[in-house]
């Protein structure tokens, strides 16, 4: 199937939900000045969150993303007893992909929805308190499901972005809406799904769109007014801001970037970021170039498929790091850097790591950028035969799609090449845990690859900007989706567990032993960390795409995901697709704890 026809498609279908939405769905009219509450999160708060087990309040349970929890009470033993404690649903029609990784606030659990909209509920109970939904117009244009990955907790104020590029703050005890703010302009092809991230009193954001020849940027915010601090785009060329003035530009016009293929170059930053407090840097990366075609912009096309440390004072780039140079398969930079401390030569290393969708995990030294090591998470890469010394991939040219320019006969078509791991990724979005306890990195991969081509295109705004057609195929037969565990000094695999559909959920770790993921049919599931062995398992009803989580009240370990299939998978798949085929839509959340008698032993 052309890759174009199946991307307008999956884009017609979310712009049609989207205008069903928009007649009946209700927005709460703003108010001047949000109602002071007493209280809140404080920027404290947010730097411990990972060492505070009675609350979740950013996304990735700790600024530097790593998904652990040192809550025990669950442990390797007590988890066979868990049970469902109460189901919240997210009501309605809007069903689709549901990725929200949930927060947890005194007493309030918070979490997004598909079509953007946002739900607080009583954590003890399941009643919901009060329901935001953002009034979506017709004609937006998600490139991959109406997802929302969660929202951002400051003060008295919770913040989530839209599906037409808005940043919306909300008084999280009423839901009444404080400030509303245009990010871009959605009829360009710019939108947003991420959860947006608190640093240092500026809420931080990137943009979606890598498929309409948008330009990635990550802005900074005043999280009290909504006003623009500083703007940082990521493709060279293009001019940075800081209080209302240009500020410096990125890179140099034309260095790595032929003509004026730098002014739609893509390298959106559709996924958010993590943040080092220690020492001050914001980790970001960056999506794939435009157009896929990549014989029309010879070049490495800095920084697109990229990971950039930015200083959140001012918006400066301190360093970057291209995973895929002249990138001509979709191998998006953008997955999460989850900051770490790591060994080596009886060293610690103030380390990074993070799992390219181009199939390597690498280590970087984060104070610097510089290349640690990277090898394969995933089985079967042919796009390149390895990494070189300097990080820099070493590639089989033959592998590259051809050039469509040279092609003969009336299709303008280039040569078709496999190519492994396919443009999905031997990793997307759904995000990696890292336990130091075990001092290892789970990895929710998938195996698959594509047959890919090239063709003409020409950029015109609003418009899909890919030049690229694609079919996704499985590289094993009993298998697509692999759990592994990673040891980030050796690059080994310690263990795996396999699954027939794609993974296309999110990791938690905790003090207890336990990882915890979900899968398309319909489990949560909790593994031996050390071992992988699957000690449990629950049906939601539906397929979990999304983060879990785990917190502490009343004296209780609770642990909660949100449930609801859909996503890239299926619109995107296809061979692959086919075994999640007959899985039921939904959108809810589930919270479970164990029974008292369990937890006391």
């Amino acid at each position: 199937m052309r890759m174009r026809t199946q991307f307008l498609a999956a884009v017609g279908l979310a712009a049609l939900a989207a205008g069903a939405t928009s007649l009946s769905a209700s927005a709460k009219e703003p108010e001047k000045t949000a109602a002071a509450t007493g209280g809140g999160v404080t920027e404290q708060d947010i730097i411990n969150d990972a060492k505070t087990p009675g609350d979740v309040v950013t996304y990735g349970l700790g600024p530097q993303g790593q998904r652990y929890s040192p809550l025990k009470t669950i442990d390797k033993e007590s988890v066979k007893s868990l049970v469902p404690a109460w189901s919240f649903s997210f009501g309605g029609e809007k069903q689709r992909g549901q990725e929200s990784q949930a927060l947890v606030k005194d007493g309030t659990l918070y979490v997004t929805g598909s079509y953007s909209r946002l739900y607080a509920i009583d954590s003890r109970t399941g009643e919901k308190k009060w329901e935001y939904n953002a009034r979506l117009p017709e004609g937006i244009l998600p490139c991959c499901d109406v997802v929302n990955r969660g929202a951002a907790l400051y003060k008295d104020n919770i913040y989530f972005g839209t599906l037409d590029a808005k940043l919306v703050a909300l008084n999280a005890k009423t839901g009444k809406v404080a400030w509303r703010k245009d990010i871009d302009d959605f009829k360009s092809g710019y939108s947003y799904t991420a959860a947006p991230m608190i640093v240092k009193g500026k809420i931080i954001t990137g943009v979606s769109g890598g498929e309409f020849g948008v330009v990635g940027r990550v802005e900074a915010r005043d999280a009290e007014t909504g006003e623009l601090v500083w703007k940082r785009p990521v493709i060279e060329g293009h001019m940075g801001e800081l209080n209302g003035k240009p500020s410096t530009m990125t890179g140099k016009t034309n260095e790595t970037w032929p003509g004026d293929m730098w002014k739609f170059g893509g390298g959106a930053t559709w996924l958010g970021g993590t943040y080092d407090p220690e020492l001050n840097m914001i980790y970001v990366g960056t999506g794939n170039p435009g157009p896929w075609n990549s014989w029309l912009r010879p070049g490495d096309n800095k920084w697109s498929a990229s990971r950039l440390a930015i200083n959140p004072d001012n918006g400066e780039i301190v360093w970057g790091f291209q995973t895929t140079p002249h990138d001509g398969w979709d191998f998006d930079g953008v997955n999460e850097f989850v900051p770490f401390d790591m060994q080596k030569d009886g060293k610690t290393v103030k380390a990074g790591a993070t799992a390219d969708r181009n199939g390597f995990f690498y280590v970087l030294d984060r104070t610097n950028g510089k290349f640690i090591s990277a090898t394969p998470f995933v089985n079967k890469i042919n796009w390149a035969s390895g990494i070189d010394k300097d990080g820099r991939p070493i590639y089989n040219n033959e592998n590259r799609p051809g050039d469509p320019s040279q092609a003969t006969g009336e299709e303008k078509k280039g040569k078709s090449v496999f190519a492994v791991p396919g443009f999905l990724g031997g990793k997307n979005w759904n995000p990696i845990g890292y336990s130091p306890d075990t001092k290892l990195f789970y990895i929710p991969s998938n195996e698959w690859g594509m047959d890919i081509w090239n063709e003409p295109v020409n950029y015109k705004k609003g418009a899909a900007y890919l030049g690229a057609g694609f079919t996704i195929k499985p590289t094993f037969e009993d298998h697509i989706g692999s759990l592994k565990a990673i040891d980030p000094a050796t690059g080994k695999v310690a263990w795996e567990y396999k699954n027939k559909a794609p993974l296309w959920a999110g990791i938690l770790t905790t003090g207890g032993g336990l990882v915890f993921t979900g899968t398309p049919e319909g489990f949560l599931k909790a593994f031996d960390a050390k071992t992988g062995e699957e000690l449990w398992k629950f049906q939601v009803g539906t397929g979990v795409v999304s983060s879990p989580i785990t917190w502490e009240q009343d004296g209780e370990q609770w642990v909660g995901v949100t449930a609801g299939w859909g996503g890239a998978v299926p619109l995107w798949g296809g061979e692959v697709a086919k075994t999640t085929a007959g899985i039921n839509q939904g959108g809810s959340f589930w919270a479970f704890k164990l029974p008292k008698k369990v937890a006391a032993r």
